[in-house]
């Protein structure tokens, strides 16, 4: 079985594979709309200060605050 962690927990510069999501309906809605689904392939580009994530998923550059985060639960992508 694969470990997970939350996407918080991530390195800069790895790929991770969502998993899990346990956000507010309405977030998890618009990370979807975003792209970010089960089974998304998350690319950690930069971690700022206050615990921000830079993620690309899909092509798509964005940033998620650790609030949402640690609330994504990922496994190393493959």
């Amino acid at each position: 079985m694969e470990q997970m962690i939350t996407l918080s927990q991530g390195k800069i510069g790895d790929s991770y594979t969502v998993q899990k999501m346990e956000l507010p309906m309405n977030i998890e809605k618009r990370l979807e709309a975003l792209g970010m689904t089960h089974g998304t392939s998350v690319l950690i580009l930069n971690s700022k200060s206050h615990g921000v994530l830079i993620v690309k998923v899909r092509g798509t550059r964005f940033a998620l605050g650790r609030n949402i985060t640690e609330k994504i639960q990922v496994g190393r992508a493959s």
